[in-house]
């Protein structure tokens, strides 16, 4: 895709997992050409509140835009607030995409999640099936307000020609993760329950049976792909950024992983009582292998050594 001039770009959430992932990518491998990158946190302006997201638009009159911000939870949070969910994140996406239309941004990618697809379907998923029927019900508030922006996206295009268009990753990870065990997501959360159960001698207990399966992929691999997408992909059409379904992981084998990277010695015990969610959102790779056969992701093991040990280092400030 052509661009004409300098990039500014605009990334909401811009202090979360993917947020801080992108600063450290453009920081380390630096700019494509003349880029101006502004991060804003929720600090900055409260997106679900048109008028101050429009001032922050109006403020910095960003070219591209990077659009991460979204309210977040694990499984258990999804299930107990599904109303919040749904009505947050449709504010915040509108919000969002009527202010870059309006200050003329030449391009929005947004973030969704694998969660946007439907719970009966066959697999892998890939970009073609989101709407093809509702998604799983323990999250369906989430998972449609992020399906919407899809809508969205293509309604943009279709009346105003704008290149608004999104990024599906599988479960992402990293340094800067949300590490709480109630309503964060389950790597994270299993990180600082085994963190804390080796400090206080107790066993490991893993939510659920262990058997779901996913797909996991590192913030900064993510970070990367982000950046190709911004300068490069030229689709309306969201693509999907993960491993392979090859690199698909138990929740078993990823508490293993844990496990081995924490050295934790203890007793890990599985609590059945707890529900699983989906067994498998298992997603296709295949278009960005078409367009990037040539990324390289991390290793499993590797990135979430590197996470456990920014966990360790960064215990006292981390979210959690």
């Amino acid at each position: 895709m052509s661009r004409q001039g300098p990039m500014k770009v605009l990334v909401t959430g811009g202090s979360g997992l993917v947020g801080t992932a992108i600063q450290q990518v453009v920081k380390e491998e630096g700019r494509d050409g003349e880029e101006e990158w502004i991060f804003l946190s929720s600090k900055d302006a409260d997106l679900t509140n048109c008028e101050e997201t429009l001032a922050v638009f109006h403020k910095h009159r960003p070219t591209h835009v990077i659009h991460l911000a979204a309210m977040v939870g694990g499984l258990f949070k999804n299930m107990k607030y599904n109303l919040d969910f749904w009505r947050k994140n449709v504010f915040i996406n509108d919000n969002v995409l009527q202010a870059a239309h309006e200050v003329g941004v030449v391009k929005v990618v947004s973030c969704l999640s694998t969660c946007i697809f439907p719970d009966k379907t066959s697999y892998p998923i890939d970009e073609t099936m989101i709407h093809d029927g509702p998604p799983h019900q323990s999250n369906f508030g989430y998972a449609y307000a992020k399906r919407m922006i899809d809508v969205h996206n293509r309604a943009y295009f279709q009346q105003h020609g704008r290149c608004f268009t999104a990024v599906i990753p599988t479960n992402v990870f990293g340094p800067h993760d949300n590490f709480s065990i109630e309503d964060g997501h389950v790597l994270p959360g299993l990180i600082h329950k085994a963190y804390l159960a080796q400090k206080e001698g107790k066993p490991l207990t893993v939510w659920g049976s262990g058997t779901p399966r996913r797909q996991f992929i590192y913030s900064l691999d993510l970070a990367r792909l982000f950046l190709w997408v911004l300068r490069e992909y030229p689709e309306v059409d969201p693509i999907i950024l993960s491993v392979g379904e090859e690199d698909e992981v138990s929740i078993r084998e990823a508490a293993d992983a844990v496990v081995e990277s924490l050295g934790f010695t203890g007793e890990v015990v599985y609590d059945t009582s707890k529900a699983d969610g989906q067994f498998k959102k298992t997603a296709s790779n295949a278009k960005l292998h078409r367009y990037r056969p040539d990324f390289q992701f991390t290793p499993f093991r590797q990135a979430l050594k590197e996470t456990c040990d920014w966990f360790v280092a960064n215990y006292d400030s981390a979210r959690k």
